[in-house]
Parts: C-alpha cells; structure tokens; sequence
C-alpha cells in the first residue's frame, strides 16, 4: 500500500494459507488484482501521551486507495521480513517518526474491494499499537495530511470522511484487545 504503481517483479508479497503460513510470492500488483490473492500485511496504531490515535489521509498520487483516511501505517513486509520489523520502517519512512513500545495486538483476515481503484484487499494483516513522542513530518508521496483524535473525534470523522476499506476491521482488532502498554484500547469500539 505504498507509493505509486509498484514495478513488474520489484515489489513482492509474502502470499500466506488462512492461517498465516507462507505458501509464495507474488508481484503486489498482480495481489491485489480481482479476485486478490491472500498475502501478509500490517497495521499500526501509535497513540500520544495523552492517549489520542495518529491517522494519516493516504496520499492522492497513490495507486492504491488514495485521499482516504486509515490508520497511522500500513503496508506489506517484504519476503521473510518480519511483520514488526517492517511496521517500524514503514512508519520512519512515512511519517518520519519511531514507533515507541510497538506491540502486536493479533491478526485480522479480510477480503475487501476499494471502490476507487477496483483492487481487493484479501490480507492477513498484523495490527501493532504503540506511541509516538515525536512530531510527524511525513513523506508528501505517502501522506496527504495527519492528525490525532480522540475516540469522539473519530466517530465524527468516520460520519463525514471517507476512511480505507480495511479500517473498521484493523481497529476493531484494536479495540478488541482492551489495555495494552497503558492504552485503554477498548474505548476505540
């Protein structure tokens, strides 16, 4: 899910079974191609000190669900990277900031079509929470504009905006966990 139109070969995915095991590769592109092919992915959440949720509104030059509201960061580890691993350097690369106290909440499996592009996300995605002390300063490719919100706040935001197709499942995972790190989770329902 990041930059532009990924070259032929360049960019590839791990494709996993239902249950996370990894059964190949393949061009991200080509996995995101109706009817989509089931392949790793994460999800990060990362809070301030005073307990609001960093979203990011996706870059229009995106190939990929652009101009619409997500979570702090997502994307795909590379062949054999390590979810966490590529969660962290995803969010320096995006937003210019370390995650702090990152932790893996569980997984999350959808299988959802973005109606702006006519491409599917069928992903088993790994969603991490954590905070963040620094000022953002993203990448003008990947992020559009960012902000942080309080759970009132975001349930206004999701009445007026247009979010990506795969964040109610991502947050409702969040949710889910309840208290982790010091993070009341629960409130994000």
């Amino acid at each position: 899910m990041s930059g532009s139109a990924p070259d032929e070969g360049r960019d590839l995915l791990e494709l996993v079974d239902t249950t996370g095991q990894t059964v190949g590769v393949l061009d991200k592109l080509a996995a995101h191609t109706s009817p989509g092919h089931l392949h790793r992915a994460f999800s990060v959440f990362l809070f301030d000190d005073e307990g609001r949720l960093l979203l990011q509104r996706r870059a229009l030059g995106k190939y990929h669900s652009p101009g619409v509201w997500s979570n702090t960061c997502c994307g795909h580890p590379g062949p054999g990277e390590a979810p966490a691993v590529a969660a962290t350097r995803r969010v320096q690369e995006e937003l210019g900031i370390a995650p702090v106290g990152l932790s893996a909440v569980g997984t999350v499996r959808y299988a959802l079509p973005d109606p702006k592009s006519g491409l599917i996300e069928r992903e088993f995605n790994h969603v991490f929470v954590g905070r963040f002390r620094d000022e953002p300063r993203p990448d003008p490719a990947e992020v559009a504009e960012w902000t942080v919100v309080t759970p009132g706040q975001l349930r206004d935001m999701r009445d007026r905006l247009e979010f990506s197709v795969w964040f109610p499942a991502v947050i409702g995972r969040v949710a889910e966990t309840g208290r982790v790190a010091d993070l009341h989770l629960d409130a994000w329902r």
